[in-house]
């Protein structure tokens, strides 16, 4: 996951550097979509779970797998207007970023200041680097691992160091193939051909059992799945209306507010970053198997509904 989390950093970068989120105007529609899309989902989780011992789990709805996202939308080919792409492509990213200060701030063990010190300064090296101008990645690679290795004795979740470790690879707005494309492009298929699959097999494994049902009813699997399948687009859709009437941001060009709504109930496949968080949150068997079950359950509705919706919006939008 350290690895999965390195690409996400580097996806992250370079859209600050030269993608989406390069300005406040282009930023401002994905940035405060995926605000409202993990705090509702969160807000939902937590009325329902309050007081209870499942009250720990608030983060597991807020989650986007954004492979499967974007992989759905694919589906559709071409007749997909280019900025929708691109929005959800955004939005997915910034939702990544939320989920990495989440866990770095809320999903971590007691702390041990020296290591973290360590791991600093180690990070700190990586930013000289970067200043100096060296572009080899062997001397952001070797250190980002040592950088690792301190950050999981810190006590903070060791899937920071890969975020840590992007933030620091070169990149440049031009044309020319900076490290950190480079890398990105390297690593892009083993993670999602490899890494997140074999993520996903491994820590999906559920046993079927009588009465799994019904816990999609209880406060854990309600939470859930009213989270992703409800919260994810209400809140998407809510900072997304609010930005436009605001005249702080404006729709993507060819797009209009059904597509932004199948967007939404896309937004809402957790997955495996979703079960990431699942994991973090309990240690109890039983809950971790009753989350996960929910997960994959909301997932499969919102990918679907996601998925029709975005067929019909774009075929009237056609016809």
């Amino acid at each position: 996951m350290a690895i999965f989390f390195l690409l996400v950093g580097l996806e992250i970068k370079r859209e600050l550097i030269e993608g989406e989120l390069a300005s406040v105007r282009q930023a401002s529609l994905p940035v405060l979509a995926a605000i409202g899309g993990v705090v509702v989902p969160a807000l939902i989780y937590h009325a329902i779970n309050n007081n209870s011992e499942t009250a720990a789990g608030w983060g597991i709805p807020m989650a986007t797998d954004i492979a499967f996202a974007i992989g759905i939308l694919s589906i559709l080919g071409r007749r997909v207007p280019l900025g929708l792409r691109i929005f959800l492509t955004a939005l997915a990213i910034v939702d990544d970023l939320v989920a990495i200060v989440v866990i770095a701030v809320f999903y971590s063990e007691e702390l041990h200041v020296d290591a973290l010190l360590y791991a600093g300064g180690i990070f700190a090296l990586l930013i000289v680097f970067n200043k100096l101008g060296i572009k080899s990645l062997v001397f952001y690679l070797i250190p980002g691992a040592v950088m690792w290795y301190f950050v999981h004795h810190s006590g903070v979740h060791a899937t920071i160091a890969g975020v840590l470790t992007a933030l620091t690879v070169p990149t440049n707005p031009t044309a020319d193939e900076s490290p950190l494309e480079k890398l990105e492009h390297a690593i892009v298929k083993p993670v999602n051909f490899l890494i997140m699959p074999i993520f996903a097999f491994v820590n999906t494994n559920i046993q079927f059992e009588a009465g799994m049902l019904q816990g999609l009813t209880n406060k854990l699997g309600l939470g859930i799945l009213l989270g992703l399948c409800l919260g994810k687009p209400l809140g998407i859709l809510v900072m997304s209306w609010l930005a436009v009437k605001l005249k702080i941001s404006s729709l993507p060009e060819g797009v209009q507010w059904g597509q932004m709504l199948g967007v939404g109930l896309l937004a809402g496949v957790g997955f495996t970053m979703s079960i990431f968080i699942a994991l973090l949150s309990f240690s109890n068997q039983e809950w971790q198997t009753n989350a996960k079950f929910a997960i994959l359950v909301a997932s499969l509705i919102s990918g679907l509904a996601g998925f029709l919706v975005l067929k019909k919006a774009i075929g009237n939008l056609k016809a």
